[in-house]
Order: structure tokens, then C-alpha cells, then sequence
């Protein structure tokens, strides 16, 4: 595995829930022609399913029910990642993001040149949240009821995801 590993973790901040669990960023995991198909069939080959390609939305949002894999098939793109007090992360294509369930996420406004491939462990369903407070108690719910992956969605059984999940 030739690829550089960086970790956030983000705390609770009233709106967004984040997780206990870091934020895992593969920098230049796949640097060769047609990434996102790529990105797509190791995806697949790794059981994240229920795959999409387009770009991130442009407000803060998590997903409730799942963990979501983000893999950067074309450009460059600067994400707000683990809500309004997280940090400003800029992914090449090539990079991956995994997101635990409840972690914040959205692309800084004005950035549209870029193709992000995104999965979910066993081909999840994913829910829209933004941290409103009367949806607050049903994600914190949510959150706690979402199960480990079995894989990374990178490297299967010997990603670095189940070390640092586990």
C-alpha cells in the first residue's frame, strides 16, 4: 500500500453529532487514467455499494444510517468536513474520504470542476441530515445503531480502516 494516511477526529457541537470514530483521507491511492471508474469497481469489489458519481452538496449535511466512502475520480475540491468547527480539507483526484455515520461534510461554495464516486458499506441506504434540532434525537439514535464495516472499501480485508474502526 503506497498511499499517505491522515486522520481527523471532530467532537459534538451541538448541530452536527460527528463521531467517535476518525475520518479516515487516502491521499494518491489511485493515480492512473479513469479513476472514478476505478474508484467504482473497488468499491464494488470491497462491498461498498449503492454507488453514485456527481459532486458534494454545498451545505453542511451527515448521514444517519451509514458510513459513506467519497473518492475524488476527477479535479480538486476543498470540503468542510465535521461541521462549521471542522476543518477545510482540499482532495485531489485520487484521494479517498471515509466518513463515519454523523460526521458533517459539504464543498465550499463556487467549486464545480471535480467528480466525486461515493459508496456505502453493504450498499447502505443513506439519509439527509443537517442538524436540526428535531431530527437531533433520531440521528444520535441512528448513529449508535450503524454497524462496523466488514471492509475497507480501498483494500478489503487489509485496509487500514478496520485498524483504526476497530
Amino acid at each position: 500500500m503506497q498511499f499517505e494516511i491522515e486522520t481527523y477526529r471532530f467532537d459534538d457541537d451541538g448541530i452536527i453529532p460527528n463521531s467517535n470514530l476518525p475520518v479516515i483521507l487516502y491521499r494518491k491511492v489511485y493515480l492512473e487514467n479513469d479513476k472514478s471508474d476505478w474508484f467504482e469497481s473497488t468499491f464494488i469489489k470491497n462491498g461498498w455499494t449503492n454507488n453514485w458519481r456527481d459532486t458534494i452538496l454545498s451545505y453542511d449535511h451527515f448521514h444517519s444510517t451509514t458510513h459513506e466512502v467519497l473518492g475524488v475520480g476527477d479535479g480538486t475540491v476543498t470540503l468542510q468536513v465535521g461541521g462549521p468547527s471542522g476543518v477545510h480539507l482540499t482532495v485531489h483526484a485520487g484521494d479517498v474520504l471515509i466518513l463515519p455515520a454523523g460526521v458533517g461534510h459539504a464543498s465550499l461554495p463556487g467549486q464545480s470542476y471535480y467528480e466525486i464516486v461515493g459508496g456505502y458499506p453493504d450498499g447502505k441506504s443513506w439519509d439527509l441530515m443537517t442538524g436540526t434540532e428535531e431530527n437531533r434525537h433520531d440521528a444520535l439514535t441512528n448513529i449508535k445503531a450503524v454497524d462496523l464495516p466488514l471492509t475497507d472499501p480501498i483494500y478489503g480485508l487489509q485496509g487500514m480502516l478496520l485498524k483504526y474502526w476497530n
